[in-house]
């Protein structure tokens, strides 16, 4: 597979270092009460990953964007964008607890329950989800569009998504999953929010019926390869790489696509999802570019 241009290298990194900003200045100040609570939400938000939803939103935004008021939408933009961040943000935190998946090693750092307690880590996860919800309602754009990103977000943060998927996942440990059943399980836990995350900057920008289906087509495709991703990296990456520790699927008896399928097929399968979302992406023209190197980003990725 071809890796992806030195342009969207520095168009990925320049979205990663905006959205931070934005995040920075969106999450509340450290030294205002409840302190340890703030810095907390700061601590597992600011400072590291891929932002890779966030610059989902930014792609999809730029890929539909029309004649419509440039600077509400670039405003709303960045606030669906660092959304998207903090739900997953979030769902991290908790994940991260002893009661879910027992971590203690999240993007190269202490996680959230190590660093502060499990009771803060708690509370981190519940504040930053309607902080996310917040930033929608505060959208500079029409209000109908206000609700169709928040009900889109919250679909995908629910039991019909994320959390769902989470709940399917820790039920079939150390059980058997047919393809079909994991993919379930994947497309609930991971790919609903990268999902939204497409929609919404579909959504932002006024895209029309015809990309709005294109954009559901690649975010079907980039999503489920996320996953068959973090699954072979999951056997393949070290820690260092990896920023968090490798090799906790296989040892604590969770499906994944490496173990049902074989970690070459696993490959494989990545490399057909990432030729489904280029080609989901014919209808949108060259404004794509951006979600296009995204999907070679997600399946080229080594951590």
């Amino acid at each position: 597979m071809k890796s992806a241009s030195p342009d969207f290298a520095l168009w990925i990194r320049a979205r990663a270092d905006h959205v931070e900003h934005v995040l920075d200045e969106l999450l509340p100040p450290p030294d205002q009460a409840p302190t340890r609570l703030h810095d907390a939400m700061r601590y597992s938000v600011l400072g590291g990953g891929k932002r890779v939803r966030a610059a989902l939103v930014y792609a999809a935004g730029q890929a539909c964007a029309g004649s419509g008021n440039g600077v509400a939408v670039e405003a709303s933009l960045d606030r669906a964008a660092a959304a998207v961040e903090l739900i997953h943000a979030y769902s991290l935190v908790h994940d991260d607890l002893p009661c879910m998946d027992d971590d203690t090693l999240r993007r190269g750092r202490p996680t959230t329950h190590v660093r502060y307690d499990e009771a803060t880590a708690m509370l981190v996860g519940d504040a930053l989800q309607p902080l996310a919800f917040e930033l929608l309602g505060d959208m500079p754009i029409a209000p109908a569009l206000v609700v169709q990103a928040v009900q889109v977000l919250a679909r995908a943060s629910g039991s019909g998504g994320m959390a769902g998927g989470q709940a399917i996942d820790l039920d079939s440990i150390g059980r058997p999953l047919s393809r079909d059943e994991l993919q379930t399980m994947h497309m609930l836990k991971t790919g609903a929010l990268l999902g939204a995350s497409v929609a919404l900057g579909g959504i932002v920008a006024g895209a029309s019926s015809l990309q709005r289906r294109a954009l559901d087509d690649y975010a079907q495709a980039v999503g489920l390869a996320f996953q068959v991703v973090d699954d072979i990296l999951d056997v393949t990456a070290d820690t260092a790489s990896l920023g968090k520790t490798p090799g906790k699927d296989a040892a604590g008896g969770k499906p994944t696509y490496v173990s049902l399928l074989g970690l070459d097929p696993a490959r494989t399968l990545a490399g057909e999802l990432r030729d489904a979302a280029h080609h989901a992406l014919g209808p949108l023209g060259e404004s794509a570019a951006c979600l296009a190197g995204l999907a070679d980003f997600i399946v080229l990725r080594d951590r």
